[in-house]
């Protein structure tokens, strides 16, 4: 039976080709999943190492307060990392180096003003020379390191991106003024949040702590031992050298190495989690391609089987002998699929680091063993498991019976035994379905579209006929008898047209349920933009910081603007929580702000209380009148009454106060925004004075309602395109699959057509009947994608109402027909080369066929 099975592949090798072909394009994905996130990760590792070479002990002031990256520095300390303590860690007996490091942001404009880099990566720090003029840790490209006020050095990407070279005036701006500063040197830089996008620049010491901290202060003192000196009791004695009253973490070198490496296996796990759900989606879709292709060659070798059993084999031994083709078919795609994954990682990783992109880190390629043996055995898994239910059809062939007939019908018995189990299936899935969406849990609804999409398989036998009976007249209309031949070919084996049409309907539910998602939270967006904002433009920073204190006051002077307000968020301790209080202009936010009383006042913020919103109100149970007492960051009390309660709003949520409130207890934080009423409107003129008001700082935007409701759609349009291009990859296979069955669908009718042929249908008559008998399978897969897929984005939109405003339910027409006329072309190419060679066929030889 061994020897029979391998005969059996390979005297079947070009049927067997496209189901070869989808496991190893599903192996690829996750071979390449695989392969990309551990090269990933160990160069990772391997950069973190370099970065952490020569530090034996590390400091960090936990309690330091960098501008612009948090909203106050941390009551109740006061103990910092001075000029002071690095001396005297400098002056211990085991130290070569007590380096202390300034840290921050700061944006750097290219010759047009605008931000280089993404405004989350805009990092800027100090420039450490060592007795050489150099700091290890960013080795000089060109010149030299800043050593005055006036001066900096930056990266060599942002310089190249900039057009900057040594000499040149160079603007840059942290939340304050924007500084015209002169470029001395140019740095090679390893830190991944730079090579990613993101842009370094680098000043003088005494430049650093002015813009960041205080002069004297720093965010970190990294330690360099002389040689034999133990780590640990190094440690020891600078832990004793720290301020008892500040916050500090002090680790050796190791440890903290030690710490980023686990950091970075978690989120390359994460990545890796998340991309195999695509490759798993892959080959699950992968799964009916293979159940229907040995089906089919079970039913092409029936003699063949029967006379086996006829001669003394058991059952056993027909089940065996199918799945061991299943198995070596599984493991020479798995073997291909892990080396093409080894390619595409490769590719990957050079895409990435291309021009303008990620600029990964670099390092070889790893192939772990438990990859390989993970990849292999997945793609014998998933061809044996699929193979299992044909191969168990094969060995229930009778011999008998089977040798006086070629073609085993499914009984009335086995159809009303699958027809009754899908039915309970769907149902199941359709109440989970249901019971997430009310309950608004995602787990639920997942389940529940799971077992609603695999109910929907089983049943799609039965669905079958009504569907393709309701598409057929047309096409008969269209093109007479072989459009009529068509419809019969599809509903002659209506297992088969359904394990073919599931493949397609997997990739078109899930991408229909995005896009059903997509459109509802951008409508539910641009509403909540156009409705809760009455704003012409929100200045904000480009980072999310905090702005300069002297923005607001300096917009507020501007010429055109009618009303402004300051948005801050100050968090205040009330017992064991925080809750953050958003202060406002109470004599213009009703101007800039769609508030719509519910209870209470809303005169109440001129009066110096609160306005909660309605959200707030229930969650903290707060009323009107309701007072509590609460701790500002810097260690003062205040006492809040609640004096109104407002409708939701996307814009300002939670618990607003006057800003007069709040502003002196931030610890010198300035706002988060600033929004702006034009006395003209939203105009050119108005939004160049913002600017020039703002000194043209390249990290502070100033967007209006326009703007921002695109920013958002551009956000989630490039969340959506990703999974469009990941779930491309089971459509992919889903075309296969349909190429698979019309080609083995020709072999398998070739005496038919050539009878056909005999009774007068010319080639072009034939290369119709197997298009269309094509295109009615992918439309029945393609209608089934689209309705399920709107109603799993219905439910998925119910689990997500709670973070958007009014969200309802949007199904865009277009995108939808899109679908289903793309599964038609998809139907229409996959039949292209079938229905060629059904054409060709030899009318003789096709009839003496057997």
């Amino acid at each position: 039976m061994y020897r029979t099975a391998l005969r059996n592949v390979l005297a079947h090798k070009a049927r067997l080709l496209m189901t070869t072909l989808a496991v190893l394009l599903g192996t690829a994905f996750v071979s390449g999943t695989l392969v990309f996130t551990d090269t990933l990760g160990s160069a990772l590792k391997s950069q973190n190492a370099r970065s952490f070479t020569g530090i034996a002990v590390s400091v960090s002031d936990d309690g330091a307060v960098s501008n612009g990256y948090s909203r106050g520095s941390r009551k109740g300390v006061t103990g910092h990392l001075t000029e002071q303590t690095r001396q005297a860690i400098a002056a211990l007996s085991g130290v070569a180096e007590a380096r202390g490091v300034v840290s921050g942001f700061a944006g750097i404009a290219d010759h047009n003003g605008a931000l280089i880099g993404d405004g989350f990566s805009t990092t800027g720090t100090n420039y450490v020379p060592d007795t050489g003029g150099q700091d290890t840790r960013y080795p000089l490209a060109a010149g030299r390191g800043p050593q005055h006020p006036d001066e900096l050095a930056l990266d060599t990407r942002t310089a190249q991106k900039g057009g900057y070279r040594v000499g040149d005036t160079v603007r840059v701006a942290v939340n304050g003024p924007v500084m015209q500063l002169k470029l001395t040197g140019l740095l090679h830089v390893n830190d991944p949040r730079i090579t990613a996008g993101g842009s370094l620049a680098a000043f003088d010491t005494a430049t650093a702590q002015q813009l960041y901290l205080a002069q004297g202060r720093f965010n970190e003192i990294d330690v360099r031992a002389k040689a034999g000196t133990d780590d640990q009791q190094l440690l020891d004695q600078v832990r004793r050298l720290l301020p008892g009253d500040g916050d500090f973490t002090a680790q050796t070198g190791a440890a903290l190495a030690a710490e980023q490496d686990r950091r970075i296996t978690e989120s390359t796990k994460g990545l890796s989690a998340s991309l195999l759900v695509f490759a798993g989606i892959s080959l699950f879709v992968g799964i009916f391609i293979i159940a229907n292709t040995f089906s089919m060659l079970v039913a092409q070798r029936t003699k063949e089987l029967a006379l086996l059993r006829a001669i003394g084999a058991s059952r056993r031994q027909i089940t065996r002998s199918v799945l061991i083709e299943a198995l070596l078919v599984g493991l020479l795609a798995a073997t291909g699929g892990l080396a093409a994954g080894v390619g595409i990682a490769a590719g990957l990783r050079a895409i990435l680091n291309g021009p303008g992109q990620a600029n990964l880190p670099d390092g070889p390629l790893i192939v772990t063993a438990s990859t390989v043996a993970s990849v292999l055995l997945v793609g014998v898994l998933v061809t044996v498991v699929a193979a299992w239910l044909p191969a168990r059809r094969a060995a229930r062939i009778a011999p008998v019976a089977a040798m006086s007939n070629g073609d085993q019908p499914a009984t009335q018995k086995s159809l009303l035994i699958r027809n009754t189990v899908g039915t309970l299936i769907a149902a199941a899935g359709a109440g989970l379905l249901l019971r997430g969406a009310g309950s608004h849990d995602t787990n639920t609804v997942g389940l529940g579209a799971g077992a609603l999409l695999i109910g929907v398989f089983v049943l799609t036998p039965l669905l079958s006929r009504p569907l393709i009976a309701l598409l057929a007249p047309l096409l008969q209309r269209l093109y007479g008898s072989p459009a009529k031949l068509a419809r019969e070919n599809a509903l002659r084996n209506p297992r088969r047209t359904a394990a073919t049409a599931s493949a397609l309907t997997v990739g078109v539910t899930l991408i229909t349920a995005l896009t059903v998602v997509g459109a509802s939270v951008n409508r539910a967006v641009d509403r909540a933009a156009g409705n809760d904002l009455r704003a012409d433009y929100a200045v904000a920073m480009q980072n999310y910081a905090q702005l300069a204190p002297e923005v607001a006051p300096q917009i507020a002077a501007t010429h055109g603007v009618s009303a402004s307000s300051v948005l801050r968020q100050v968090p205040v301790s009330v017992g064991d929580d925080d809750r953050w209080i958003t202060g406002v202009n109470p004599a213009a936010i009703g101007q800039l702000v769609n508030l719509t009383q519910v209870g209470g006042s809303l005169d109440a913020l001129t009066k110096g209380q609160l306005l909660v919103d309605r959200s707030t109100a229930t969650y903290d149970r707060l009323s009107v009148g309701d007072s509590f007492t609460g701790s500002f960051p810097d260690g003062s009390t205040g006492t809040f009454t609640v004096g109104g309660i407002v409708a939701d709003n996307s814009v300002v949520n939670g618990l607003l106060a006057p800003d007069a409130l709040l502003a002196p207890h931030s610890a010198g934080q300035g706002p988060d925004r600033v929004l702006v009423k034009g006395a003209h409107g939203a105009d050119a003129a108005l939004k160049q004075a913002l600017q020039d008001a703002t000194g043209g700082n390249p990290l502070i935007s100033i967007k209006g309602q326009a703007d921002l409701k695109k920013e958002n759609r551009q956000m989630l349009s490039a969340a959506l395109n990703i999974m469009y291009g990941l779930l491309g990859m089971s459509v992919v296979i889903a075309v296969l699959g349909v190429v698979n069955t019309m080609a083995m669908s020709v072999f398998e009718r070739r005496r038919e057509i050539g009878m056909l042929r005999a009774v007068g249908l010319d080639r072009r008559g034939v290369r119709r009947m197997v298009r269309l008998e094509s295109l009615l399978i992918a439309l029945l897969g393609g209608l089934l994608g689209v309705g399920l897929g709107i109603l799993t984005g219905w439910a998925g939109n119910r689990t997500i109402a709670g973070s958007f405003k009014d969200l309802t339910t949007v199904v865009p027409p277009l995108p939808m027909l899109g679908f289903v006329a793309a599964a038609a072309l998809v139907g229409l190419l996959a039949a292209l080369w079938p229905a060629r060679r059904a054409s060709r066929l030899d009318v003789l030889d096709s009839i003496r066929a057997s």
